[in-house]
């Protein structure tokens, strides 16, 4: 079984900043696709973005594309979500997932809340 672990959230203003991070245990995450999503009081949870191994397809929702990067370290079986220019719009629990016939392991998620 894999556990993943977010952190990395909290409250900021507008316009600044946050990088999230999902550690793995119990799998190495090297050859899996890695994905982000987030879920908004009242909104269905949605794809923000995922990583393929070895970094060589990233795709990004087209509402945080050009402000949010995702990223692994296949060493320290992470991978991260750089957030910058936040919106009080991108307040929503960010969760990691791993893909495995389908979005089938989640982290316990994390919070970001944007303030106006």
């Amino acid at each position: 079984q894999v556990s993943l672990v977010e952190s990395g959230g909290g409250l900021v203003q507008a316009g600044g900043s946050l990088r999230l991070s999902c550690v793995a245990s119990g799998r190495a995450l090297s050859t899996y696709i890695m994905g982000w999503f987030r879920q908004a009081p009242g909104k269905e949870r949605e794809l923000v973005g995922n990583i393929s191994p070895g970094a060589s397809n990233i795709n990004y929702d087209d509402s945080v594309r050009g402000r949010f990067t995702i990223s692994r370290d296949d060493f320290k079986n992470t991978v991260y979500l750089q957030m910058n220019r936040l919106k009080p719009e991108d307040t929503a629990v960010y969760y990691c997932a791993l893909y495995l016939h389908g979005w089938n392991y989640w982290g316990q998620g994390t919070q970001v809340t944007v303030s106006s």
